[in-house]
């Protein structure tokens, strides 16, 4: 399905959908696939994304709730959960073969430790301690001889090969948190650095597989303008995947310009 739209001259569309409404009318929209998982939820309470790496819930028990929300809305686009690789208390074999039964079509691997700078001491420790980027890895490998869809982050040309050879069908080149809005990043690479940073990743990717798909995701590609900047600026790149730039940022505009509209109304 993804690569009959990438040969028709669509570009593959992916949304984050943090609640049914999001869901159904991404759906609407004709986005080619949904990913929920706990950033969505706080997400669309008010809180930034960078909250679902932070130890406020269960992660993975979140995105198992958050589907018995979303699934049962979405009428026939896949839906992707967004799978905490590095949680040392599930059995991840068995939780994938859980969110099959759910009704779940694959996987992206979030909350990611690649968003951790991998300098940092966190990281490292992280890494050392078996929480590391390659239980993610791992996760999409046990995913993909599952035969669900994987749609992984990476963050270098290192993942991107990584993740390939663990059976990604499509590699997401995820450039940090998404800026813009009320609760966006400030700090993030400019729209250039960002368009060559995705265009290694996708060259380490197809290097490994050249039937993987490459899309790209957050950061300062924030608008259409900003996909469309991306996808005219690289070779080989076939879509984009919005969480906030689907559902929160247009959700920031148009509660506050309607409730400012009802409000101006005259007596």
């Amino acid at each position: 399905m993804l690569r009959g739209s990438v040969e028709a001259g669509e570009p593959v569309i992916g949304a984050g959908a943090g609640t049914g409404i999001s869901a159904k009318f991404a759906e609407r929209g004709g986005v080619d696939l949904l990913i929920i998982y706990n950033s969505g939820r706080y997400r669309m309470n008010g809180r930034g994304s960078l909250a679902g790496l932070l130890p406020y819930g269960d992660a993975n028990e979140i995105v198992v709730d958050m589907g018995r929300e979303v699934l049962p809305i979405v009428e026939e686009t896949p839906v992707l959960a967004g799978v905490n690789g590095t949680d040392p208390f599930r059995e991840m074999d068995v939780f994938v073969e859980e969110l099959k039964r759910q009704g779940f079509s694959g996987v992206q691997n979030f909350p990611t430790v690649g968003l951790i700078d991998e300098d940092s001491q966190f990281r490292r420790n992280l890494e050392e301690t078996g929480m590391g980027y390659d239980e993610e890895v791992e996760m999409i490998r046990t995913a993909s001889e599952a035969g669900m869809l994987t749609c992984p982050y990476v963050f270098d040309e290192a993942d991107a090969r990584a993740m390939t050879e663990a059976g990604a069908d499509v590699v997401v080149a995820h450039m940090g948190l998404t800026t813009s809005g009320d609760i966006g990043a400030e700090t993030a690479l400019d729209l250039e650095a960002a368009a060559e940073r995705v265009q290694a990743i996708h060259d380490a990717a197809v290097d490994v597989n050249d039937d993987v798909l490459v899309i790209c995701h957050g950061g300062p590609i924030a608008w259409p303008d900003d996909a469309q900047y991306v996808l005219e600026h690289t070779e080989g790149v076939v879509g984009f995947f919005g969480a906030s730039s689907i559902e929160r940022l247009p959700t920031e505009q148009a509660i506050e310009n309607q409730a400012r509209e009802f409000k101006e109304l005259e007596l």
